[in-house]
């Protein structure tokens, strides 16, 4: 009899099954209502659905561990979809079916556009069961040095990420590399567990291949740590050295075409969002003055590319002597590092707490975007006084316009710790890509939505 676990994993794995098909069958519907298809429609419709069913599971998309990114599952979907009207194509050809083409096209992106939605609606409905303790892989942790030290935490403070640590082995008092071998068997065994995560650098390069090859001979899953952090993972890639695995880490290039296409991005989105936001703004500058007087735009020194010095623009949201009265809060102080953040701040007016909530009060930056001292998406504006508390790799974060937006914006904004802070913000410099900033710029929405960490 299978384990409980499997029958459910199985179950939910079936159900993802059947509902990836009804939501591309709803594509070939939408398309038929759109698009003269033809008399043999429904039979290519099946042919479709057929080879969907059959190069989704080719293209790994019911495997966890091949689609934690988005951009993986993303691909994986669109090249199971080409495939699939490849082969509806090749069944039209040889048997003469009469379909149109351009429903068959049609048909294909709205296939491949409905199931992508599907696939984040229920990418974020297993997040939620994963923060509530269900759907959690359990595995047993191999290593109890530093790096393990680091991985164990991660796996508590992101629950998303699906992984319950049930046990540590520490394989430093091992004698060989069978005692290790043994031991890891036996709690997986013990635990019912299936899966495996192993510190790299916590075990001896002959124990590790040893531990390896057994763990898998045994059906188990095994994943290494690289010994890399806060590298994109796209920026890897595993090639063959000799009889040794290597990791090519691939170039950030901020320079050239790319630059252009975020300036040219930056300016397109920043000007058309002044545009629209005339009548919120004008109803914004009306209601501060009303509620406090005073002026309208709140503007302060920030730190900007190379440590160039510009002023940030901002709905007002506190008091006319906000600064001044600085010095009375210090001791309220709930951030940690040079960072100044109260829950519960007197100097915030009634429409400035709706503005921090909403973010509404960052819309002026639109114009610094347009001016070209900040980007759309990058690290947050710094200011000059906190420059004293950087270390070396923290100044890193210059190298690149700031943000109205960022990683660490999306992030929990003001709930995020400054360590926090500090690695999102090299994270983003380190990793830069359009594709990045794209989705950044939608992962903000819901950000703003939620309100997490604004105030």
């Amino acid at each position: 009899m299978r384990p409980l676990r499997t029958r459910a994993n199985l179950r939910t794995k079936s159900n993802l099954i059947g509902l990836d098909l009804i939501v591309a069958a709803s594509g070939l519907v939408v398309a038929g209502a759109m698009l003269p298809a033809g008399p043999d429609r429904r039979t290519v419709s099946l042919v479709m659905l057929v080879a969907w069913g059959f190069f989704f599971g080719r293209a790994r998309l019911y495997s966890s561990r091949f689609i934690t990114r988005r951009s993986d599952e993303l691909r994986r979907i669109v090249g199971a979809t080409m495939l699939a009207a490849a082969v509806a194509a090749v069944v039209c050809f040889t048997f003469r079916l009469d379909v149109g083409r351009g429903w068959l096209l049609a048909a294909t992106c709205l296939g491949a556009g409905f199931v992508s939605i599907e696939r984040e609606l229920v990418r974020w409905h297993y997040d939620q069961l994963r923060r509530s303790g269900r759907l959690s892989r359990r595995v047993v942790m191999v290593g109890d040095n530093e790096e393990a030290h680091q991985l164990s935490p991660m796996f508590e403070t992101e629950p998303e990420l699906g992984y319950d640590i049930v046990s540590t082995i520490d394989p430093s008092g091992m004698h060989d590399a069978k005692e290790l071998t043994t031991r890891v068997l036996a709690t997986a065994r013990a635990f019912d567990l299936s899966s495996v995560v192993i510190a790299a650098t916590a075990i001896e390069t002959t124990a590790n291949n040893r531990l390896i090859r057994d763990l898998v001979d045994s059906g188990i899953h095994v994943e290494l740590s690289s010994t890399l952090s806060d590298i994109e993972p796209g920026r890897l890639t595993v090639r063959p050295l000799g009889r040794y695995p290597v990791v090519y880490v691939e170039p950030v290039q901020q320079s050239g075409w790319r630059a252009v296409a975020k300036r040219t991005f930056d300016l397109v989105l920043a000007t058309s969002g002044l545009l629209v936001a005339v009548p919120i703004g004008v109803a914004t500058a009306l209601a501060i003055m009303l509620d406090s007087g005073g002026p309208v735009f709140f503007r302060q020194s920030r730190v900007g590319q190379h440590g160039v010095a510009f002023d940030v623009l901002k709905f007002r949201t506190m008091v006319a002597n906000a600064e001044d009265v600085l010095s009375n809060l210090e001791d309220a102080n709930e951030a940690a590092g040079p960072l100044f953040k109260m829950r519960s701040d007197p100097r915030v007016t009634r429409v400035g707490q709706f503005l921090r909530k909403t973010s509404l009060d960052e819309l002026p930056q639109l114009w610094n975007v347009v001016r070209g001292e900040m980007s759309l998406v990058g690290p947050r504006p710094a200011l000059a006084a906190e420059m004293a508390s950087w270390d070396d790799d923290l100044f890193g974060r210059l190298r690149v316009k700031p943000g109205i937006t960022g990683m660490w914006q999306v992030s929990g904004r003001s709930e995020a710790s400054f360590e926090d802070y500090t690695r999102l913000d090299l994270y983003y410099v380190d990793n830069w890509s359009l594709f990045i900033d794209l989705t950044l710029l939608l992962r903000t929405v819901p950000a703003v939505l939620r309100s997490n960490g604004a105030y």
